[in-house]
């Protein structure tokens, strides 16, 4: 029997105890239902050897060799990471679009005595949900973003916006960059397909009622973009601009970037990827205060050559509503006291944004 996904909401209430992605490696890396397990009934070399054999030689001998290969690698599942699971397991199986594989997988686990089911459509019909939410249905609460240079603690205060229960939607965690090209994280960015399916979850938990505060970004956050949808709201939502003085800024990069200026040849080679921006003096100059360990001058001097000046001219092509808050203090609990006077800030903005 085939599960049919209506909503990605349905994923938080699914009736069963396990999602297993049947697809190969590979397919699970760029994309997968969030919580799945890996459990491939071919691997990356064994589906292109399939696919290349009912393609070129035979369509019957591709699916007599596919099945002795799923009849295997299902085995290894058996004996090894579904070993433990107990008599009245209920896993739900998916593979591309809800073919041969999940079905395959589906029949030999039923055998067994568990009460397995395959979903409707694969991984195609979780990915048609993605698309819709992120690139053509409105956005489905009233929106209004933190701005600011660089180094206002923009991150930080959406997180304390979050622990004091206003909505949130962090992009920059969900693509796992902090927007800059100063920005990678460990482990690096999910793909694009990832990306926009932890973003449409996100949206789907929301209250359309209450508001939303996301961080303004740029078209791109890393190698991702922000969905049509999604960018296409953020280009008209209201905004709250964090003025906070250099230094202070300068003091709270060198402690959000501490993993960055940690490693001083890692640094130094993301410095060198400015230079189509800037002149080889103006580089060396930078790198040398890396080597100084002067890196609250770095800070500085990065934010008045090359940020502060982007920043501006981003913010100057968006015509929306604008509150100017100040603040001078960026420590852990100035960014505690500056989400609560965004918080309080927008049923200030919302009105506006809804011409009331």
């Amino acid at each position: 029997m085939a599960y049919r996904l209506e909503r990605l909401t349905d994923l938080d209430a699914l009736p069963f105890d396990e999602v297993i992605d049947a697809r190969s490696p590979a397919e699970f890396a760029e994309d997968h239902l969030p919580g799945a397990l890996s459990l491939p009934v071919l691997d990356d070399e064994e589906r292109a050897r399939v696919g290349t054999i009912y393609v070129q030689e035979s369509r019957f001998r591709a699916r007599r060799i596919g099945a002795a290969l799923v009849a295997r690698n299902v085995a290894k599942h058996l004996e090894g990471p579904l070993a433990d699971r107990p008599g009245g397991w209920k896993p739900l199986i998916y593979c591309w679009r809800g073919g041969q594989r999940s079905g395959s997988f589906a029949l030999i686990l039923r055998e067994v005595g568990w009460r397995a089911e395959t979903l409707e459509g694969g991984w195609k019909s979780w990915r048609r949900l993605v698309v819709r939410a992120v690139q053509e249905d409105p956005f489905p609460a009233p929106l209004v973003l933190i701005d600011g240079n660089t180094g206002t603690g923009k991150t930080d205060i959406l997180a304390a916006l979050s622990r004091g229960g206003v909505q949130v939607i962090d992009l920059e965690g969900l693509a796992n960059h902090r927007g800059s090209l100063l920005g990678a994280r460990p482990g690096g960015q999910p793909s694009q397909k990832r990306f926009e399916g932890r973003l449409a979850m996100a949206l789907a938990r929301l209250d359309p009622h209450r508001p939303v505060v996301m961080e303004a970004e740029s078209s791109r956050i890393g190698r991702l973009s922000i969905p049509p949808a999604v960018w296409k709201a953020m280009k008209t939502a209201p905004r709250i601009v964090l003025d906070v003085p250099t230094e202070e800024r300068a003091r709270y990069l060198v402690r959000a970037y501490a993993d960055v200026i940690a490693d001083r040849a890692l640094l130094e080679a993301r410095i060198e990827s400015l230079r189509p921006w800037h002149a080889r003096e103006v580089i060396e100059a930078w790198q040398q205060m890396v080597r100084q360990g002067r890196f609250e001058a770095l800070a500085a001097d990065l934010m008045a050559r090359h940020y502060d000046t982007r920043y501006a001219r981003q913010r100057a092509r968006a015509d929306v509503p604008v509150r100017i808050l100040p603040h001078d203090d960026l420590s852990p609990a100035g960014i505690e006291l500056a989400a609560g006077r965004v918080a309080a800030l927008l049923p200030e903005l919302l009105p506006i944004r809804a011409g009331m």
